[in-house]
């Protein structure tokens, strides 16, 4: 049922105290994998993250494109290897990890944004050498492990009233370019920048009790309760990396980690601006909010 103008007034007022709450504040979305899939629904992600920064929030938008990374793959004949969940990315792969991040994808999604009324600019790792890397494993072959991240050109970009749209490529001394995880250059990069807030876009709910029941969603963790919830093997599979990154980025300086449902409609106007919340939050020992 379609709201009346003053319910959409009142809509609007109750948002007010989160709006005060973030607006001036730097709020990390990680968006990736599957989540990117349905092209209406990337849509109305980026016309979400542009309403965040219309209101003053500093959005930092870091994304991966593994699904596109695989399709080019496969169009040149090639067949995505991976070990342990991470691409083995050899200098063939490397290179069309590098075109598909930093040119396709990215330039996509600040296309989008600026569709929607947002003003974006697009950034790789290797810009300004944003995000070093060292080799994570030589089986791997370019895969970083990440080594620093430089967050001026982030902050220069922030500061000039843009959202950066970041790929997660990265490179060494020598001029090697790295393919790293994004749920991993996110919680740096997040980390780095003290965010008050670093959001990870999955396609599940959250962490679930029962990883077969939906509505078993565990909404409210602590770092501790994290770590008791993996060794009672709640936390398993996927899940693991994910909630090792949301806590370690805690310790580096995030003031609290959501992992939600990012193909859920309107999700991150959800979490941020209403007192509903989606996903599982992540706090530190000391963030009571």
């Amino acid at each position: 049922m379609a709201l009346d103008a003053f319910e959409r007034a009142e809509v609007l007022t109750q948002a007010l105290p989160y709006i005060r709450r973030y607006t001036g504040k730097i709020v990390v979305v990680k968006y990736g994998g599957n989540a990117m899939k349905d092209p209406d629904l990337q849509l109305q992600v980026m016309e979400d993250i542009a309403l965040l920064w219309l209101i003053g929030v500093r959005v930092v938008l870091v994304h991966g494109g593994g699904p596109d990374i695989n399709a080019l793959m496969q169009q040149l004949g090639k067949k995505p290897h991976f070990i342990n969940g991470l691409r083995v990315t050899d200098q063939e792969t490397i290179d069309i990890v590098q075109m598909v991040l930093a040119g396709k994808v990215n330039k996509h999604l600040v296309q989008l944004l600026e569709m929607k009324g947002g003003h974006a600019i697009g950034l790789s790792g290797i810009d300004a050498r944003l995000l070093e890397a060292k080799q994570k494993d030589p089986q791997l072959g370019y895969v970083g492990h990440i080594t620093n991240v430089n967050t001026q050109p982030i902050l220069d970009v922030l500061a000039d009233g843009y959202i950066p749209v970041i790929s997660t490529i990265a490179t060494d001394a020598f001029g090697h370019t790295y393919n790293v995880n994004g749920d991993v250059a996110a919680a740096h990069i997040a980390g780095a920048l003290n965010a008050e807030r670093l959001i990870f876009m999955t396609d599940i709910a959250g962490i679930l009790r029962d990883k077969d029941d939906p509505t078993s969603l565990i909404t409210n963790i602590s770092v501790a309760d994290a770590e008791h919830l993996r060794e009672q093997g709640v936390i398993s599979g996927g899940m693991i990396p994910k909630v090792e990154f949301a806590t370690k980025a805690i310790g580096w300086g995030v003031r609290n980690v959501v992992i939600m449902d990012g193909t859920a409609a309107h999700s991150i106007i959800v979490e941020l601006l209403t007192n509903q919340g989606v996903g599982t939050w992540i706090r530190g020992e000391n963030s009571d909010s």
